[in-house]
C-alpha cells in the first residue's frame, strides 16, 4: 500500500502564524509521517529546532506570494533561508514576466534560485489561477527548460489553489521529466488519491491530517 502522507508539505504560511501553530506543525508532521513542513522563512530555524532527530525536512517560501522581487532578492531569500536550515525551497516566479513571454527571465531567475539553494530541492510556484492555458503550457517549458525540480500550481494566495485538470495538463507535457506540486483546495482523501492518479508528486495543505482520512 502507497504511503500516502509522504506526498503531503504541512503548510502553516498565515502572516499571523503563532510560534505556538508552528510547534504544532511540526509535532503533527512528525506524528503523521508527513513529507515536509512548509513555513515563513521567519519559522525556519525554530522549526529545524522540533524536527531534530526525525526525517521531517523543511520548506519554506522565496519571492512569496507575488513574485514581483528582483532576481538579487530571492537569491538573498534563499541563502538566508539555507543559512537558517530550510531544506526545500519554494519560489514564486515572476508571474508578468511569464504572462509577457520573458522566458529568458523566468529561466535566468529560477536557475539563479537554484544555484543559490546548493542542491536543495527548488519548486517554482506559477499560481494556476493567474493564467490562461497557453500561460500554463509555457509555464511548463520554462520548468523544463530551467534547473527547477518542481512546478507548483499555487501560493495558496489568489483566487484558487490547484485545479486536477491543470495537474492533467502539467504531467502531459512534463512527462515526468520534473516533478509536480499540487497546492491549495484539496479537501479530503479521495481528492488527494485523484490528484496523485493524475500525477502529483507532493501536495502543499494546512488540512494533512483531514487528507489522511479514509472514508
Amino acid at each position: 500500500m502507497e504511503n500516502y502522507s509522504k506526498y503531503i508539505d504541512s503548510t502553516v504560511l498565515a502572516a499571523n502564524a503563532t510560534k505556538e501553530e508552528i510547534y504544532k506543525l511540526c509535532k503533527e508532521a512528525i506524528s503523521e509521517n508527513f513529507f515536509s513542513v512548509c513555513i515563513n522563512p521567519f519559522y525556519v530555524n525554530l522549526a529545524k529546532q522540533i524536527l531534530k532527530g526525525s526525517d521531517i525536512k523543511v520548506c519554506t517560501v522565496v519571492g512569496f506570494p507575488l513574485g514581483q522581487n528582483t532576481i538579487s532578492t530571492k537569491v538573498f531569500e534563499t541563502l538566508d533561508a539555507i543559512k537558517n536550515g530550510a531544506d526545500e525551497i519554494d519560489m514564486v516566479i515572476n508571474i508578468a514576466r511569464l504572462k509577457e513571454n520573458d522566458f529568458k527571465y523566468c529561466v535566468t531567475e529560477i536557475n539563479e534560485v537554484t544555484k543559490a539553494a546548493q542542491g536543495r530541492i527548488v519548486k517554482v510556484i506559477v499560481e494556476t489561477a493567474l493564467l490562461t492555458e497557453e500561460d500554463k503550457i509555457n509555464a511548463c517549458h520554462i520548468i523544463l527548460n530551467s534547473k527547477a525540480d518542481f512546478i507548483k500550481t499555487s501560493t495558496g494566495f489568489s483566487t484558487s489553489g490547484a485545479k486536477l485538470e491543470d495537474i492533467k495538463l502539467f504531467d502531459k507535457i512534463i512527462k515526468r521529466r520534473k516533478f509536480i506540486k499540487a497546492a491549495g483546495g484539496i479537501k479530503n482523501h479521495a481528492e488527494l488519491l485523484e490528484f496523485v492518479e493524475a500525477g502529483v508528486d507532493r501536495i502543499g495543505t494546512s488540512k494533512g491530517k483531514e487528507l489522511m482520512k479514509k472514508y
